[in-house]
């Protein structure tokens, strides 16, 4: 236990406009995307490509239109998401090694925590991003790695191995090494073939993309030259561990499959799951199974997007199935904005047509600007949330603060700072969200939103994002203001229009930044004692 309070007594009362008695304590499923952008999805408005089973969840439950992630990368987000701090607090939580060390330590207090603490089975299925073990590069991965998720409130982990890349650009199936972990063990693992791996060198006799590309099916764009899997080159090197290695059309299943029988499992106990089924979809490299393979008219990134989709259909099928679909929280959103090229020649630029994987709103994945940040997002429980849609301004990082209201748990002082109780604007659409939310750009440069006005400040760093033709947002000359209500894709920068706004924009976010209730361990806390 890492609290000290905990009397989880019947679901407690919502606020205001929920002051009802619930029935039980509702599951949880968190459904958590890879680089879908807001307008990648049909629910969102695209023609291109349908995803019937995301329009299904979305008619059932609120949409949400002005939903953001903590951070335009992989990493911060879902640090954010899980402590209910913004990442760019802490210092680790950006850029990170290729090998990493588990970013969020075991004394820290996560939302698998609280669930846990509330009486939840908790689990984790999927794409992991926050590092594992205790040293950077000194993991063994033919043993027990720890401390692993089951460290941080996780009671079952299934897990894609690799941890943050050198460079904020890549999630985990695009490097080394190329296995899954279950409760911080090796799937599939022969004592006889070890499985090494190094972000430094590589191994004697192994071939590498650079060296080899006649052995590749799909040809690196930038990066992604290194050690060959499944006739795709990764960033890192490795040898051995061939029982183990993936199959990358088979990804999909195979975390399918697991959060399924995460699911399954938790009937034989009377107490409720919360369960964060982070998926592949749509990282590179986009090897879709063959079922969807060539079917989007997208090419691989599009037939992703239905291999998703798929995913989504079959959790929510097993739910029906088990009688918990009434009873079940279904929450859906992505981790960043979109991108297109991210490494690979996959054709995703060239068969993209009108498609706007952002929808109107400018930049993408790395980006300060709204493509960036705002991001898919649904949430559904039927018979207890009315359908409809929200335009309101409202944050991944209160998810965190908002179900533990709901599940009645007291925090440890000082544990999700950043989260806020918003219970009533996620389980209602009419309901107003957030006052302010912060995002967080790829250089770790900071702006801050409203939901009506958009304020970025002069900062340094590239204005493109080269390799993948994303703007980013950043320019050392002046400050940006955009009025997002009559100009959402951020083209007029009226900074010099409203000096009195963007003072008061950049008001709050010092105050924001500087107000940083900065979480104290456990250990920390004892300390002081």
């Amino acid at each position: 236990m890492k609290n000290l309070i905990l009397p989880i007594g019947a679901l407690a009362l919502y606020s205001s406009a929920f002051a009802q008695q619930l029935p039980e304590r509702p599951n949880v499923l968190l459904i958590y995307a890879d680089d879908i952008g807001y307008g990648d999805l049909s629910c969102n408005g695209t023609s291109a490509v349908r995803t019937p089973n995301v329009e299904r969840l979305a008619s059932e439950g609120i949409r949400f239109t002005n939903a953001h992630c903590a951070a335009a990368t992989s990493t911060p987000s879902r640090y954010a998401l899980l402590t209910g701090e913004y990442a760019w607090r802490r210092k680790g939580t950006g850029i990170a090694a290729g090998n990493a060390a588990m970013i969020i330590t075991p004394e820290r207090y996560t939302i698998a925590d609280m669930f846990k603490d509330a009486g939840y089975q908790t689990g984790v299925v999927g794409k992991w991003h926050l590092g594992l073990g205790n040293e950077t590069g000194k993991q063994d991965w033919n043993g027990v790695v720890k401390p692993n998720p089951a460290d941080i409130g996780f009671d079952y982990s299934y897990i894609m191995a690799a941890t943050p890349d050198p460079v904020p650009m890549a999630a985990t199936a695009d490097r080394t090494p190329c296995i899954f972990m279950e409760n911080g063990k090796g799937v599939g693992l022969d004592p006889d073939d070890p499985v090494y791996v190094s972000y430094t060198k590589n191994f004697p006799g192994e071939p590498t993309g650079k060296d080899n590309p006649e052995l590749l099916r799909m040809l690196p764009s930038h990066g992604h030259d290194q050690s060959i899997v499944n006739g795709i080159s990764r960033i890192g090197y490795m040898k051995g561990g061939k029982s183990a290695l993936w199959k990358d059309e088979n990804i999909a299943d195979s975390i399918t499959a697991h959060a399924i029988r995460f699911i399954e499992k938790s009937q034989q106990s009377k107490e409720p799951f919360f369960l964060y089924l982070a998926t592949n979809d749509i990282h590179v490299p986009r090897v879709p199974h063959k079922r969807f393979a060539g079917k989007s008219g997208l090419g691989p990134r599009g037939d992703a997007l239905l291999s998703f989709d798929w995913t989504v259909g079959q959790v929510m099928e097993t739910l029906k199935k088990l009688n918990l679909d009434d009873n079940t929280i279904v929450i859906l959103s992505s981790d960043n904005g979109a991108v297109i090229d991210d490494g690979y020649q996959d054709q995703a630029v060239e068969l993209l047509g009108n498609h706007k994987a952002t929808g109107v709103y400018r930049g993408g994945k790395y980006s300060s600007y709204e493509g960036g940040t705002r991001v898919p997002c649904i949430i559904r429980w039927k018979g207890q949330i009315t359908p409809g849609v929200s335009d309101y301004l409202v944050s991944q990082v209160d998810w965190f603060v908002s179900f533990a209201s709901m599940c009645g748990v007291n925090l440890p002082e000082g544990s999700a700072p950043d989260s806020e109780n918003h219970l009533n604007s996620w389980m209602d659409a009419k309901q107003e969200g957030r006052s302010w939310t912060v995002e967080h750009n790829v250089q770790n440069n900071l702006s801050i939103t409203d939901g009506v006005w958009k304020y970025i400040p002069a900062a340094d760093g590239p204005a493109v994002n080269k390799q993948t033709n994303t703007e980013l947002g950043n320019n050392p000359a002046e400050d940006q203001l955009y009025d997002l209500i009559f100009d959402p894709g951020e083209h007029f920068n009226v900074a010099k229009e409203n000096p009195e706004l963007v003072q008061k924009m950049r008001t709050e976010l010092l105050r924001i930044i500087n107000s940083g209730l900065h979480y104290k361990s456990l250990k920390e806390s004892k300390k002081d004692e």
